[in-house]
């Protein structure tokens, strides 16, 4: 792990509190009491239409989709997708898992992405200076976009107070990228960024960032003990869990991806651990033939 910011990090996480609520910016849910408590919600910054299925998924057939409308919107030949920000609450101490697209940034080969106006702030619904702790699970833009805000024509961290957690492999591949230099660089050059590498990195008893390959280099889970995993885009839809050999298409290693995605869902299985992806909320899982099933 290299260390770029000596600020420590939030403390304390323990026990999970939601389900699969679908419905936008879901009211958190407490589970357990005192001191142990913690409530988790997740905040939809958008909500659009992508690319048709096979598109996505070039593994699967569209006889598959046919036989699942409820993975897409049928009427419109394509995929129905969100962007959301997990939020992590315990002894008012604020985790906040994967920042969306962003506002005014400049996405001019991403459509969907370019020069967003968004109220994420306000549907946060929490004041900047009052985040301890922001974890990108990769680097890709629709993950980083809100970890910095334009500022008299600069980029700034949005969340002054808080440390950045950034997979270092990532950082290495996609440098260059505009999302890198506009959402991630700042941060560092702030001194508000841990890069981490290796298989795993502690953030305290309770919270554990896992390395998951595949989709990117440096992607990876974050584990709330054996209560929930935030997958990042481990799964970018529901139809992976019935299918979980099946990648997006933007899977730099696809071999990689596959074998994480059946580690952790595993896991999560056997533990009865939620899943929670960054494009729908997710829930418990179970077995069911070769894949698996939501249960909530």
């Amino acid at each position: 792990m290299r260390q770029v910011s000596r600020r420590s990090m939030v403390g304390g996480m323990t026990a999970l509190a939601l389900g699969a609520a679908t419905r936008a910016n879901a009211s958190p849910r407490p589970h357990g009491s005192g001191k142990g408590a913690c409530t988790v919600r997740h905040v939809v910054e958008k909500t659009w239409h992508t690319r048709q299925p096979t598109v996505m998924f070039p593994d699967l057939a569209q006889e598959f989709w046919d036989a699942h409308p409820e993975f897409w919107d049928p009427a419109e030949g394509r995929l129905v997708t969100r962007s959301l920000t997990w939020v992590l609450r315990r002894n008012n101490r604020v985790v906040l898992v994967d920042t969306g697209i962003g506002n005014n940034k400049e996405r001019p080969g991403s459509p969907d992405f370019h020069q967003q106006k968004s109220r994420y702030l306000d549907l946060l619904g929490i004041r900047p200076e009052k985040v301890d702790l922001v974890i990108n699970t990769h680097l890709h833009t629709d993950h980083v976009g809100w970890n910095t805000r334009l500022d008299r024509g600069r980029w700034v961290p949005t969340f002054p107070s808080a440390t950045y957690v950034f997979p270092e492999a990532d950082y290495e591949h996609f440098r260059d990228d505009p999302a890198v230099e506009d959402s991630v660089t700042p941060v560092i050059r702030a001194g508000k960024a841990v890069l981490w590498r290796g298989k795993r990195h502690r953030i305290d008893r309770d919270l554990v960032l896992e390395s998951a390959p595949g989709h990117t280099p440096g992607a990876s889970v974050l584990k709330l003990r054996d209560r929930a995993v935030f997958l990042g885009d481990l799964l970018h839809n529901p139809a992976q869990l019935l299918e979980p050999a099946t990648n997006s298409f933007f899977c730099l290693d696809p071999a990689q991806a596959r074998a994480s995605r059946a580690r952790v869902l595993d896991w999560a299985a056997d533990t009865g651990a939620a899943v929670h992806p960054t494009h729908f909320p997710g829930g418990r899982i179970t077995r069911t033939g070769h894949g698996f099933r939501l249960l909530d």
